[in-house]
């Protein structure tokens, strides 16, 4: 039983390395694509932050049978949640791999769900699987991508007019530029509450939304003043040194709320892996030590370090070129859509929404500005994920139900 866990602890660790190593583009990609900080300076920080909100703020309390993909009261044994939680772990870790390997941004929560789905059809039929789950990760391949780029292609269109495009952008700056960043972190306040603190209503959550908002505007506008009396070159140049440490702090914060939540990608499995070897029992949901998350954490920082600076690459530098007002309204973009689609019940994946919100600034610059092949590639990998993670998966089942049981 120990070397199961083991080796359960093993491949969760692996799982966990490759989600830091291609989602660190969700929260880095924009502030290195911009030259807002350097790609060794985006390793070292999305590698700490990541560590910090899975360890710190991940949940303890986490969906063994992840997304209620696979229905536990159709699985045999607690024999078969041990191996068919490793064959997931490794169908999605393979895929993600994979997919870091030529620099492409995939999903995931879509890729242990494809794992997950492997090995219920392996381990006991089509009928095991929520088909109406997998329809929702579906949408989300489609709702993700478009909602981002809607909702960033009208906040550059905004900024552009307020401050770029205005007779004067540095008076501009002065007026608006608070409003913006202050408007950013009162949503980066909903989303700390929601999903780093894990309040359950807005109410509650606003607290920190405005909490956060009147502290980043007392903030911003000495921070404006200050940058823009400092501030060499022309006005556009200004500007833009205006929202580079704003961008910072924005892309900051996504990388520790993204270690507070997609830890429970590798972790979810590793769960239901521990519960079912100490009681014998099939759950849907677990309490896990801390130490577990703090498993997971190491392994997401250890991805960003080791092979985090290619997706990275992809999504803030080939897809279209940025600048840090740009850079900004994705990450403003990202952050709202995910938090507000969350809290609705829609279907989100964060990584299609950055990606949409990168193109979203592209196209409002016009369409020439956008890699389409690129473009064309990515999508293609997004809906390879989960048939690809569900392939693997179901054949590694087989491959430890042969040498365990």
């Amino acid at each position: 039983m120990h070397f199961l866990l083991i080796l359960g602890f093993a491949i969760g660790f692996l799982m966990a390395v490759a989600i830091g190593a291609n989602d660190a583009a969700n929260s880095m990609a924009t502030a290195v694509g911009a030259k807002a900080i350097t790609p060794r300076q985006a390793i070292l920080i999305a590698g700490v932050l990541e560590f910090v909100g899975a360890t710190f703020f991940g949940k303890q309390v986490t969906e063994t049978i992840r997304k209620g993909i696979v229905d536990p009261a159709k699985l045999s044994s607690s024999d078969i949640v041990v191996i068919g939680s490793m064959a997931a772990l490794l169908g999605a870790a393979i895929w993600i791999f994979l997919a870091t390997k030529y620099g492409l941004p995939v999903s995931t929560t879509h890729s242990i769900v494809g794992g997950m789905i492997g090995y219920g059809i392996a381990a006991a039929g089509w009928s095991v699987v929520n088909w109406d789950k997998v329809i929702t990760v579906t949408i989300s391949w489609v709702l993700s991508p478009i909602v981002g780029l809607i909702f960033a292609f009208v906040m550059f269109k905004l900024l552009s007019a307020l401050i770029l495009h205005s007779d004067d952008p540095v008076k501009s700056t002065k007026i608006w530029a608070p409003v913006f960043i202050s408007s950013a972190f009162v949503i980066i306040g909903f989303s700390f509450g929601f999903k780093v603190m894990h309040v359950s209503s807005w109410a509650d959550a606003s607290i920190y939304g405005v909490g956060f908002g009147v502290v980043a505007l007392v903030g911003s506008i000495w921070y404006v003043l200050s940058i823009l009396k400092k501030a060499q070159g022309d006005e556009y140049k200004k500007v833009e040194e205006v929202f580079r440490m704003a961008q910072v702090f924005t892309s900051s914060y996504v990388a520790l709320a993204h270690g507070a939540n997609d830890v429970a990608n590798a972790i979810a499995p590793v769960a239901a892996i521990y519960i079912a070897l100490q009681t014998g029992k099939v759950t849907a949901t677990a309490t896990i030590p801390r130490y577990i998350l703090a498993i997971g954490g190491l392994g997401i920082a250890l991805g960003v370090w080791l092979f985090g600076r290619k997706v990275m690459t992809t999504v803030g530098e080939k897809l279209t070129e940025l600048t840090n007002t740009r850079g900004f309204v994705i990450d403003f973009s990202t952050a709202t859509v995910v938090l507000g689609a969350s809290n609705f019940g829609m279907p989100i994946s964060t990584t299609h929404t950055v990606v949409g919100s990168v193109l979203g600034v592209g196209f409002a610059r016009g369409v020439g500005s956008v890699n389409l092949g690129l473009l064309l590639e990515i999508v293609a990998s997004w809906f390879f994920t989960v048939p690809a993670a569900a392939v693997v998966s179901y054949i590694f089942f087989y491959i430890l139900k042969f040498i365990f049981l």
